[in-house]
Protein backbone atom coordinates (compact mmCIF):
# COMPACT_ATOMS: atom_id res chain seq x y z
CA UNK A 1 0.00 0.00 0.00
CA UNK A 2 1.18 3.56 -0.72
CA UNK A 3 1.67 6.26 2.05
CA UNK A 4 -1.14 8.61 2.61
CA UNK A 5 -3.89 6.11 0.83
CA UNK A 6 -6.20 3.43 2.53
CA UNK A 7 -7.50 0.84 0.72
CA UNK A 8 -10.81 2.77 -0.30
CA UNK A 9 -9.26 5.71 -2.01
CA UNK A 10 -7.90 5.75 -5.25
CA UNK A 11 -4.53 7.75 -6.54
CA UNK A 12 -6.49 10.92 -7.52
CA UNK A 13 -8.19 11.24 -4.32
CA UNK A 14 -4.76 11.14 -2.27
CA UNK A 15 -3.73 13.88 -4.87
CA UNK A 16 -6.40 15.55 -4.13
CA UNK A 17 -5.88 15.23 -0.37
CA UNK A 18 -2.60 16.64 -1.00
CA UNK A 19 -3.29 19.57 -3.13
CA UNK A 20 -6.11 20.51 -0.64
CA UNK A 21 -3.41 20.27 2.15
CA UNK A 22 -1.01 22.54 -0.04
CA UNK A 23 -3.49 25.28 -0.25
CA UNK A 24 -4.75 25.52 3.35
CA UNK A 25 -1.07 25.98 4.27
CA UNK A 26 -0.56 28.67 1.89
CA UNK A 27 -4.03 30.07 2.41
CA UNK A 28 -2.60 30.28 6.65
CA UNK A 29 0.60 31.67 5.55
CA UNK A 30 -0.98 34.54 3.58
CA UNK A 31 -2.99 35.65 6.81
CA UNK A 32 -0.08 35.51 8.52
CA UNK A 33 1.72 37.87 5.76
CA UNK A 34 -1.36 40.17 5.83
CA UNK A 35 -0.95 41.34 9.46
CA UNK A 36 2.37 42.90 8.05
CA UNK A 37 3.19 46.38 9.76
CA UNK A 38 2.52 49.51 7.60
CA UNK A 39 2.92 53.03 7.80
CA UNK A 40 1.17 56.12 6.49
CA UNK A 41 -0.58 58.96 6.47
CA UNK A 42 -3.46 59.45 8.24
CA UNK A 43 -5.54 61.39 5.01
CA UNK A 44 -9.01 61.86 7.03
CA UNK A 45 -11.25 60.84 10.11
CA UNK A 46 -14.86 60.21 10.60
CA UNK A 47 -15.70 59.33 13.79
CA UNK A 48 -19.06 59.07 13.23
CA UNK A 49 -18.84 56.08 11.03
CA UNK A 50 -16.10 54.74 12.62
CA UNK A 51 -13.33 54.85 9.82
CA UNK A 52 -9.84 56.04 8.68
CA UNK A 53 -8.54 56.90 5.13
CA UNK A 54 -5.04 55.87 5.51
CA UNK A 55 -2.44 57.05 2.12
CA UNK A 56 0.07 54.29 2.64
CA UNK A 57 4.33 55.24 2.38
CA UNK A 58 6.18 52.40 0.45
CA UNK A 59 9.58 51.80 2.19
CA UNK A 60 12.61 52.61 0.45
CA UNK A 61 11.39 54.67 -2.14
CA UNK A 62 12.82 58.03 -2.63
CA UNK A 63 10.67 60.10 -4.76
CA UNK A 64 8.21 57.70 -5.31
CA UNK A 65 4.50 59.32 -6.17
CA UNK A 66 2.19 58.31 -3.01
CA UNK A 67 -0.77 55.92 -3.44
CA UNK A 68 -3.96 57.05 -3.32
CA UNK A 69 -5.48 56.77 0.32
CA UNK A 70 -7.69 54.00 1.50
CA UNK A 71 -10.34 53.53 3.83
CA UNK A 72 -10.25 51.10 6.88
CA UNK A 73 -12.76 50.38 9.12
CA UNK A 74 -11.25 51.01 12.79
CA UNK A 75 -13.44 48.98 15.53
CA UNK A 76 -12.02 49.69 18.86
CA UNK A 77 -9.82 52.37 18.35
CA UNK A 78 -9.95 56.37 20.04
CA UNK A 79 -9.93 57.85 16.68
CA UNK A 80 -9.96 60.92 18.61
CA UNK A 81 -6.75 60.93 19.00
CA UNK A 82 -5.67 60.76 15.42
CA UNK A 83 -5.66 63.52 12.86
CA UNK A 84 -5.41 64.31 9.18
CA UNK A 85 -1.64 64.60 8.64
CA UNK A 86 -0.90 62.43 11.79
CA UNK A 87 2.35 59.88 10.48
CA UNK A 88 0.74 56.17 11.32
CA UNK A 89 2.25 52.19 11.86
CA UNK A 90 -0.67 50.10 11.42
CA UNK A 91 -2.12 46.60 10.57
CA UNK A 92 -4.96 45.59 9.19
CA UNK A 93 -7.12 42.85 7.70
CA UNK A 94 -9.38 42.43 4.27
CA UNK A 95 -12.34 40.27 4.35
CA UNK A 96 -14.64 40.35 1.59
CA UNK A 97 -13.76 43.77 0.61
CA UNK A 98 -13.72 45.19 3.76
CA UNK A 99 -10.61 46.85 5.17
CA UNK A 100 -10.58 46.98 9.17
CA UNK A 101 -7.53 48.05 11.13
CA UNK A 102 -6.31 45.45 14.01
CA UNK A 103 -3.61 47.63 15.10
CA UNK A 104 -2.72 51.37 14.91
CA UNK A 105 -0.24 53.76 16.42
CA UNK A 106 0.76 57.16 15.79
CA UNK A 107 4.39 57.50 14.49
Amino acid sequence: MRPFMTPSMTPSMTIAKIMLAVTVAFSLVSAAWAEEALTGIVTQVDRINGTVAIRQIQAGTVGASPGAAEEYKAPGVQLDNFHAGDGVKFSATETAGVKTITKIDQQ
